[in-house]
């Protein structure tokens, strides 16, 4: 099968370790990837999460570009609505011009945190309102038609940062098949709307009034996915099994007072109405030996009408990950392990 596969690095902070310590597996999860034959990975912006080391989004794609040498690095995304159009631009041109041919820059319209950590950045509660304006005035920054006179985004790279639309929901895909852009559903934890989502997009996609590179003359789907793959499949359905618990503990327990809940007690929880809706969330999801999947990944492709894959791998321990990065890789792109 040849369809892309890309990566998105959620940059987590395993139990016991630092945010340094992070930074470290991402480096080495871009280098292995960059082996290994994937086209891009990707990080978000999270805020107010111990467990997430990619809320500084731009310092950490440049600080991975600079220990890798030809793989694609991005946003999965920058929520624009928390920032400024013109600084956004500023901090992709800069990226764009330290590594050309190597940015891409994905926006989504979400908070990236809870209601408290929007009111500490400072973020208008209807900020989100403006949003499709906010990246049409963004696009004009970086690729030099700025829409605001008399101000001009500076450094501007002179190749062009891709702009792709992230979201959960039918209003990304309007969005971007109305501005002529690539469009990825984050169907790794929210996968209700995938598919009315993507052939929305696809009905009403328009190429964007634009010549020249980043534009597309054809819609575009990146569609996301979960991913654990091991050398045994009891190994990586185990891997599975912790990491899903983690999920589960970190979105129920808020705060320092929030009693530390046993495996026994998620998987109880798991059982329960709420427990099903957050299991959901994980829908697109497998975990097992590298041929189980490319069966996984190939359906999941052709079922969802994706011209290309972005798995999250996401083994707890940075060993299994990289082995995991691996095998999904042999299996889908026939690289070298």
């Amino acid at each position: 099968m040849s369809i892309p596969l890309s990566i998105l690095d959620l940059a987590p902070i395993a139990p016991g370790e630092t945010a340094r310590e992070s930074f470290a597996a991402s480096v080495a999860l871009a280098q292995t990837a960059e082996k290994n034959g994937y086209r891009r990975v990707w990080y978000a912006e999270h805020h107010n999460m111990p467990t997430i080391a990619s809320s500084a989004t731009s310092v950490l794609i440049g600080h991975v570009a600079a220990h890798t040498s030809s793989i694609r690095l991005g946003a999965g995304g920058i929520m624009l609505p928390n920032h400024a159009p013109l600084i956004i631009a500023e901090q992709f041109g800069t990226l764009e011009t330290l590594f050309p041919g190597r940015i891409d820059l994905g926006l989504g319209r979400a908070p990236g945190s809870d209601q408290t950590t929007m009111r500490a950045m400072r973020r208008d509660p209807m900020s989100a309102d403006s949003f499709p304006q906010d990246v049409v005035e963004l696009q004009g920054y970086l690729w030099g038609e700025s829409r605001i006179p008399g101000v001009q985004s500076a450094p501007r790279a002179s190749t062009r940062v891709p702009l792709y639309i992230l979201g959960s929901s039918l209003f990304g895909a309007q969005l971007a098949a109305m501005l002529g852009l690539p469009y990825a559903f984050a169907s790794h934890f929210s996968p209700d709307a995938l598919h009315e989502a993507v052939a929305l997009y696809r009905r009403e996609f328009k190429p964007a009034d634009l010549t020249g590179d980043g534009v597309l003359s054809e819609p575009w789907v990146i569609a996301g996915a979960n991913v654990i793959a091991a050398d045994d499949a009891a190994d990586a359905r185990e891997q599975f099994l912790t990491t899903r618990r983690a999920r589960v503990r970190g979105m129920i327990s808020r705060g320092p007072a929030t009693p530390e809940y046993s495996d026994e007690q998620i998987d109880d929880f798991l059982l329960t109405p709420n427990g099903h809706h957050l299991a959901n969330m994980m829908k697109y999801s497998v975990a097992g030996t590298g041929d189980e999947v490319r069966a996984f990944l190939e359906d999941f492709a052709a079922t969802a009408n994706a011209d290309e894959l972005i798995v999250a791998h996401q083994s707890q321990h940075v060993a299994e990950r990289l082995r995991s990065v691996e095998l999904t890789a042999d299996a889908m792109l026939g690289a070298s392990v």
